[in-house]
């Protein structure tokens, strides 16, 4: 299925949009990261959960990922992919070493995320928040020859998320974790869907290397009009379904610039790629 590599891009963005929401921004304060994010599958999840081998294909994308209080209270974010390559190799007979299909690329801007987020309480080591995201179509829904080769998905979305954090100690060193529960809801003919997941971390090195670790879920709730198995272009197939995991490794070499380095990979799922994906950037902290 050429759609599902797409998908793939989706939850990397989805995951690196919230990757750093432990906490609200203090007024004037903000969080932006430069990054470069690839991945390539030769074997996707089928629709029954079971893995299938395909054409290999790939993602790159270069992107902006900004966060900044607007009060103590109220953050905006935006995650901005504004260089999305999507491409299939060349397909090779084993036998004669001939070319049996040729490859095919289309580069293009990708679908923007905003959002803001609102401090519910916060009381002690414990804070609760409520995000609402818009998923904006500003990719191209119909690249390549047969409209496989999308860099987004042709439809508005909207996600409202509830988040818990919490900070503690083991052994004296403190440490953080927190979860949310989101709903989205998905046009055009597409599943709506609840996301769930958690994140816990710590840091080192006098607090210049984070180290942390992520899962991500979501389950469909069946009430789209799309088939999975489509041809229409359409970038997603609809009823998607994973659990993914994943860590990011964060290095301050001052106390404003740093350099961060991402894993992620869904370890089940339906009608989604089954490879991992990585991530490297740049970020900038505003005090």
């Amino acid at each position: 299925m050429k759609k599902l590599l797409i998908f793939s891009l989706l939850l990397t963005f989805t995951c690196q949009f919230f990757a750093h929401a432990q906490w609200l921004e203090k007024k004037g304060d903000g969080y932006f990261k430069l990054s470069a994010w690839t991945l390539e599958a030769d074997r996707h999840y089928t629709n029954s959960g079971a893995t299938d081998p395909n054409a290999t294909r790939g993602i790159f994308n270069l992107n902006l990922y900004g966060k900044y209080g607007l009060s103590d209270n109220w953050d905006v974010i935006a995650y901005i992919p504004f260089l999305v390559k999507s491409y299939q190799n060349h397909q090779v007979s084993s036998v004669t070493n001939e070319t049996i299909l040729e490859g095919e690329e289309n580069t293009g801007f990708g679908d923007m995320n905003l959002g803001v987020e609102y401090r519910l309480f916060k009381k002690s080591k414990h804070a609760f928040s409520a995000a609402l995201t818009l998923g904006i179509p500003s990719g191209d829904n119909e690249g390549g020859s047969d409209g496989s080769h999308q860099t987004g998905d042709g439809e508005f979305n909207q996600e409202l998320r509830f988040n818990a954090g919490t900070s503690f100690k083991i052994v004296k060193h403190p440490f953080y974790a927190k979860g949310y529960l989101g709903f989205n809801n998905r046009t055009e003919g597409f599943s709506d869907e609840i996301k769930f997941g958690f994140e816990a971390g710590t840091a080192v090195l006098k607090d210049k290397l984070l180290l942390l670790l992520r899962s991500n879920s979501v389950k469909s709730q069946k009430n789209g009009s799309l088939n999975a198995a489509n041809s229409n272009g359409s970038i997603f197939a609809n009823n998607v379904e994973f659990v993914s995991i994943g860590g990011e490794v964060s290095w301050k070499f001052t106390e404003k610039l740093g350099l961060s380095l991402v894993y992620d990979s869904a370890i089940s799922g339906k009608v989604i790629y089954a490879a991992p994906s990585y991530s490297a950037g740049v970020f900038y902290l505003l005090k």
